[in-house]
């Protein structure tokens, strides 16, 4: 990874991490040493890209990711909208549920969602959210913390029906924990998709919410034995 960045020469900025020492871990916690790392590193970077930088947004990717053609195109567009409207605190470009099979094979790669759930895996996310997180963020195990209410705090995230990123990464810290039975099966939107000329003002909270509930309520019942 260090070798490819290398390569873009001053076009790039490289920083590195100074502390690669284990992290002081509970006994029970030693098998665990490689997510404290990973925490450390994540307070580290970010708040070298909104302390030191002073960005005003910034999207987070591992170096085990392979991102669509679109990737920074729908970034732009959603960007806006997290400036916009208070009840989003981020963007991810990875859907949980988006095997192949799984996705709208129509129009899918058009289509963005808002979830209540912590996607990760490629995600944008503003300097005012790291103010907000940065004195409270934990030791180790930082996505499944983001995904607790108390950072949450009813607000959502948008993702796209057909992730814009794809992990490769089976060997890791998780030891390709659900690689082979679900992660390398996700599927990678493969063409372009003019987000930035798109109106993606559905997406607010003022117009998503009864717009889902008005679909939710209209679609037919139907029977458990009838799926």
């Amino acid at each position: 990874t260090a070798a490819v960045i290398a390569s873009y020469g001053a076009a790039v900025a490289h920083i590195r991490q100074p502390e690669l020492g284990d992290v002081p871990v509970p006994p029970e916690h030693r098998k665990f040493q490689g997510y404290y790392k990973i925490s450390r590193h994540y307070r580290w970077a970010l708040g070298q890209v909104f302390r030191t930088f002073r960005y005003r947004a910034a999207i987070v990717v591992e170096d085990d990711l392979e991102v669509a053609p679109d990737f920074f195109e729908y970034f732009q567009a959603v960007l806006p909208l997290l400036e916009e409207d208070p009840s989003l605190w981020c963007a991810s470009a990875w859907n949980d549920n988006g095997k192949e099979g799984l996705v709208d094979a129509g129009r899918g790669a058009e289509l963005l969602y808002r979830t209540d759930f912590f996607p990760g895996l490629g995600w944008l996310l503003l300097a005012e959210l790291w103010d907000e997180l940065e004195p409270k963020w934990p030791p180790a195990f930082w996505d499944d913390w983001m995904r607790q209410p108390e950072q949450r705090r009813g607000r959502a995230c948008v993702r796209p029906e057909v992730s814009r990123t794809m992990t490769f990464g089976r060997k890791g810290v998780s030891h390709g924990q659900f690689y082979d039975q679900y992660l390398k099966f996700i599927k990678l939107n493969d063409r372009f998709v003019p987000f930035t000329k798109m109106d993606l003002s559905y997406l607010k909270k003022e117009r998503y919410e009864p717009a889902f509930l008005r679909q939710v309520y209209s679609a037919p019942e139907i029977r458990l034995d009838e799926l």
